[in-house]
């Protein structure tokens, strides 16, 4: 567990803060550690895959040359070489999410800038076991988890505001629920659905 703080903070006053915060930190770790976790993807023939918060069922197709992904109405069709395993479609998978990913973060970052008055100088997207997202405010950086493309789109910009406004307040003190109120009121019930849903499995096939 790492704390952050403003530099001119003493270290009496920091450790008493992290003290009186003990029990809301051991009850999101109980939280993470028994929340739902998918079971290993197969990648095969009618799987089901989620995206944007909605069921898909794969259909694979074999055959020569470079692998790509397409998306229809109610199926992802993962097109690879012969013989391939589930380790490679996986991989051929994710590197598909990252896109999909990549396109609405910088949507959102362009939307919440102004109006948060921040930042982003830099975001990654990243499998992570137990976090949707962090924040590294004094590079001005967040972090997602690529999960969340198989979450709905608004919880995705959940994360991001939430992450954002680390940006202005680095630790989850009066100031940063104010800073969520005012910029995005429903958050609370945001966090409860997002936390209600299957962390991937913890089995990546790398």
């Amino acid at each position: 567990m790492t704390l952050v703080a403003p530099t001119a903070t003493r270290l009496e006053v920091a450790r008493a803060y992290a003290i009186s915060k003990l029990g809301w930190i051991r009850e999101q770790q109980r939280k993470l550690t028994s929340q739902a976790r998918e079971t290993p993807r197969k990648f095969v023939n009618r799987e089901s895959h989620y995206l944007w918060g909605r069921r898909h069922l794969l259909t694979i197709v074999q055959k020569e040359g470079k692998p790509f992904v397409a998306l229809d109405h109610k199926r992802i069709t993962l097109t690879v070489r012969p013989g391939s395993d589930a380790a490679k479609r996986g991989k051929v998978i994710h590197e598909w999410h990252k896109g999909l990913l990549h396109d609405q973060v910088q949507l959102l970052i362009q939307k919440w800038e102004p109006k948060l008055k921040v930042r982003v100088r830099g975001y990654f997207l990243q499998r992570m076991k137990t976090k949707w997202g962090s924040c590294n405010h004094r590079a001005g950086h967040i972090r997602l988890n690529t999960e969340l493309v198989k979450k709905p789109k608004d919880l995705l910009e959940y994360v991001i505001v939430h992450e954002m406004a680390h940006l202005i307040e680095p630790t989850h003190s009066d100031r940063f629920i104010a800073i969520l109120d005012k910029h995005y009121p429903s958050w609370q019930e945001a966090r409860a659905e997002l936390n209600e849903l299957p962390l991937a499995a913890e089995v990546w096939g790398e």
